[in-house]
This record gives structure tokens, C-alpha cells and sequence, in this order.
């Protein structure tokens, strides 16, 4: 059993919530990254959701274009990000680790190469570019490295594709909440649950719902419907804003996510 499935099993059976926190990895600086995702842990966050800076992120918005653009500042890789994972699990090997990115990285790096580096350290992948009908051997490459493939579902994915996606997906569905980039603030909470129960009818591994969650308020509205929420524009808008103050980053993400934790109404 992977981390992934083993927490969500453990939430499940709490009937509670998995919060999901994204940062970009290298941002504000790489030697920052393995302190900001223990802050994380401290306040509550049960998966790690680790950007790798990419230069053309079409699927980020400005803010998380930033951070990437920050990250890429001090040459920050896919090599990189490794080391800092290390680095982390040298205090938490129960955290679950999902990295999020596009294909070239790891085309670079060579998929196997990362995937046998990977193995032990990250726990999913995330690969916005990727097509699920190009990904086969990939998986398969993963699979064999105990590294879980998670894919992106969009309210535009018909129930045809639906079904090719959680065909092949493992660990947990990423359910974006509407169409457009990260940071947007446009959530339907109607038009989200209607959609995933849509998933929910092809698959039984966990949903979480992101793009859009930002608060308390937000995390709320789409709860009900959702196994987690994924919170990634509004921790690196805090991180954005304290870049000089990692220490004071720390406790603003702190407050931030413990709202959001209470609100999800996790025992």
C-alpha cells in the first residue's frame, strides 16, 4: 500500500478530510523549500503537493508563474527538488509527497532515471502535459517504483474520457474546479458536486477538489463533495509576500491552513 492510499484509508475511516498544501519547490530559495514543507506538516497538512519550476506553466496563474519564475532564479531542478525531498524525509517519512509539474523536466532527467531516484522519497506525480493515452508506459515505469500516477479531471472532461482517466489512475483524482488557471476565484460548488458524483460513478479512489480554494469559506463550499482540497495559490501568495521572513512565512501558512482544517470539520 503507498503512502497516498494509506492515509486516505486512515482519513476515510476517521471520516476525514485530506488537505492538500502546494508550494513550488526552490521558492523563495531552495535551501527555504524542506522548512516550509515541515510548516506545512505542523499545520495540518496531510499531503505535499511540491511544484517543480517549469519556465512556460500554462496551467498556473500569475502567482504560481511567479514562484516559478523565483525558483528558476537560482537554477532549481528536477535533481534539485530530489535532494531537498531527501532532506526532508530525514525527519518525516510518513508524509506523503506528490510532485506537480510538466513532462520536459523529466523527459531531461530521463523518466526511468527519475523514476528509480524518485522511488522511496515521492509518493505521486502530477504531469499537467501529459495526455492519459501517452502515458501508459509511464505509469508503468512508476508503478514499478511504487510511485502513484494522479491525473487532472476538468468540469469540461466528458464521461467517455472520465472513463479512460480513472482507468489508469492511482492514488487520488485531482478534480480542478473550473476551467481556467490556479489563483482564479470562481468556484460553483453546485456545478462541482454534480461533477463528481459524475466520477464518482466510474471509480472509488479518492477525489480531492482544487484551483479556487483559498480560505476557509472556500474549502467549505466544496468539502461535502470532495475526499480532500488541494490549497496552492494562497500559501505561495503568503510565501510571495514574506520572502525575506521564511520564520514569519511559517506562522501566516500556520493560521491559514489551520482554518482551512476546521473547516473541512476533521475530528
Amino acid at each position: 500500500m503507498s503512502r497516498i492510499e494509506g492515509y486516505f484509508k486512515t482519513l476515510a475511516g476517521n471520516e476525514d478530510k485530506a488537505l492538500v498544501s502546494f508550494i513550488t519547490a526552490g521558492d523563495p530559495h531552495p535551501q527555504n523549500t524542506a522548512e516550509l514543507m515541515h510548516a506545512l506538516v505542523d499545520a495540518g497538512t496531510d499531503i505535499i503537493e511540491l511544484g517543480v519550476p517549469f519556465s512556460d506553466p500554462m496551467a498556473d496563474g500569475p502567482v504560481i508563474q511567479a514562484a516559478c519564475e523565483r525558483a528558476l532564479l537560482h537554477d532549481t531542478s528536477l535533481a534539485d527538488i530530489l535532494e531537498i525531498v531527501k532532506q526532508f524525509r530525514q525527519n518525516n517519512d510518513n508524509t506523503p509527497i506528490v510532485l506537480m509539474g510538466y513532462q520536459n523536466p523529466i523527459e531531461i532527467y530521463g523518466v526511468e532515471k527519475f523514476a528509480e531516484a524518485a522511488s522511496g522519497l515521492v509518493d505521486g506525480v502530477i504531469t499537467v502535459d501529459l495526455p492519459p493515452e501517452e502515458s501508459t508506459e509511464i505509469s508503468r515505469i512508476y508503478k514499478a517504483n511504487q510511485i502513484d500516477t494522479i491525473y487532472l479531471l476538468a468540469p469540461t472532461t466528458d464521461e467517455e474520457r472520465i472513463k479512460t482517466i480513472t482507468s489508469l489512475a492511482s492514488g487520488f483524482l485531482y478534480y480542478v474546479s473550473f476551467k481556467g488557471i490556479t489563483g482564479a476565484n470562481r468556484i460553483d460548488s453546485d456545478s462541482v458536486i454534480k461533477k463528481v458524483d459524475t466520477i464518482r460513478e466510474h471509480c472509488d479512489i479518492p477525489i480531492a477538489i482544487g484551483f479556487g480554494i483559498k480560505d476557509a469559506e472556500t474549502a467549505k463550499m466544496v468539502a461535502p463533495s470532495a475526499d480532500g482540497v488541494v490549497v496552492g495559490s494562497a500559501i505561495v501568495n503568503i510565501i510571495a509576500d514574506n520572502q525575506q521572513d521564511i520564520p514569519q512565512a511559517s506562522v501566516k501558512i500556520k493560521a491559514l491552513l489551520g482554518d482551512i482544517k476546521g473547516a473541512l470539520g476533521n475530528n
